[in-house]
């Protein structure tokens, strides 16, 4: 199979992306709940996060671009996924539960979800769900045409609105606590939906599927353009996905806030804060369209394409993964360097400064690492995937 260049792109982008999100989260959570403590953070956080909410959609869109329909039998399939990204996510999560926290407790908790200090593992769970479903979708997908897989598309996107729907017909949302205290936004039901009942007429059709389906249209069907057609077409989608989640995460901040920082509260009003940022909103859904369509025009190998951008897209999955040990290091380092708040050294630009820094600085010792780890004979595979 041919390499598609712009994939590689796509996945360091989006493994910056992920760290720049983590990064931004220091801003907005603290002493054990939610925590902006200046307007200026605020505004950094709002632009920043808003930026690179996107990532998560981008990983899964490649997975789809490559993997979707398969074309070899499901064993084969989940045997190459086990140990592209099974054993490898094992590894890290027994990794996360003896370094962080009660090492008993956590080792318990793996039996039955990830370690919440390592919160991004969510990601691979997702994931392999989506696994489990495209052999399923498989035989479909080979044979469907525009038109059809146009309609199905127009429904997801139809569900990315679903979450605004909600907060119109029920008011503001409240917050409700699961399993070792987890906050959840509940829910006001429609289509189906009860007290009984969560299987309403979009279940099955919302979420991660949708950018399954995704990227098997681009694959397909997206024609290549023009960089003038692309931009005209992607920039007007992504200023307009961007204005959506950033307006709704300022706002909900300010009218907590009114006016006054530090602005705090339980970890639930947080959730509340960043729910324009979920993936299956519609402004998350139109960035990563946007971005799709730009990243698509890169094309060149070359040098610079081999010994860098190559060999970092190999271990981005790994990346991915172990980032978390650097970054809260890096963090902290950066922060003793530019301090917070209105003690920053840079005033105003502290926050954005801290911010780029301390992903850059994450990505790129990330990176090293897992190249390095990942050219161990036999073993690399097992631990970067």
């Amino acid at each position: 199979m041919k390499r598609e260049i712009w994939i590689d792109w796509l996945r360091l982008i989006a493994c910056l992306f992920v760290m720049m999100t983590h990064c931004c989260e220091t801003f907005y959570f603290g002493n054990g709940g939610a925590l902006i403590m200046t307007k200026a953070d605020a505004i950094w956080v709002t632009l920043l996060n808003t930026f690179t909410r996107a990532c998560v959609p981008l990983f899964v869109v490649a997975s789809s671009y490559l993997q979707f329909p398969i074309h070899y039998s499901t064993g084969e399939f989940f045997r190459r996924r086990a140990i592209r990204v099974l054993i490898p996510f094992a590894i890290w999560s027994l990794a996360y539960a003896l370094a962080w926290g009660e090492p008993v407790q956590n080792l318990k908790d793996l039996m039955l979800n990830f370690n919440y200090s390592a919160g991004h593992l969510w990601f691979v769970y997702m994931l392999l769900g989506v696994y489990l479903i495209m052999p399923l979708l498989s035989p479909w997908a080979e044979k469907v045409g525009k038109k059809e897989l146009q309609i199905y598309l127009c429904i997801w996107l139809f569900t990315s609105i679903i979450p605004f729907i909600r907060l119109w017909t029920g008011g503001n949302p409240s917050v409700i606590y699961g399993p070792s205290g987890i906050p959840n936004i509940s829910k006001y039901p429609l289509w189906g939906e009860a007290s009984w009942n969560t299987y309403g007429t979009f279940y099955y059709i919302s979420g991660f599927i949708g950018y399954l389906l995704l990227g098997l249209y681009f694959r397909r069907f997206v024609a290549e353009m023009s960089w003038k057609k692309t931009l005209l077409i992607a920039i007007p989608l992504f200023a307009a996905g961007f204005g959506i989640g950033a307006t709704g995460f300022y706002n909900r901040v300010q009218a907590d806030a009114s006016g006054v920082f530090p602005v705090s509260g339980p970890v639930g009003l947080a959730a509340i804060w960043e729910s324009t940022w979920f993936n299956d909103t519609i402004g998350i859904v139109l960035m990563t369209i946007a971005w799709l369509l730009v990243l698509r025009k890169i094309k060149s190998g070359g040098k610079f394409y081999e010994r860098i951008i190559l060999p970092v897209s190999k271990a981005s999955y790994g990346m991915y993964l172990s980032h978390m040990f650097v970054l809260s290091a890096v963090a902290a380092w950066v922060e003793s360097l530019l301090k917070r708040g209105e003690e920053g050294l840079l005033g105003f630009w502290t926050t954005p400064v801290e911010v780029i820094c301390a992903a850059s600085v994450t990505f790129v010792v990330t990176a090293l690492i897992c190249v390095i780890l990942q050219k161990i004979p036999k073993a690399g595979k097992w631990i970067i995937g």
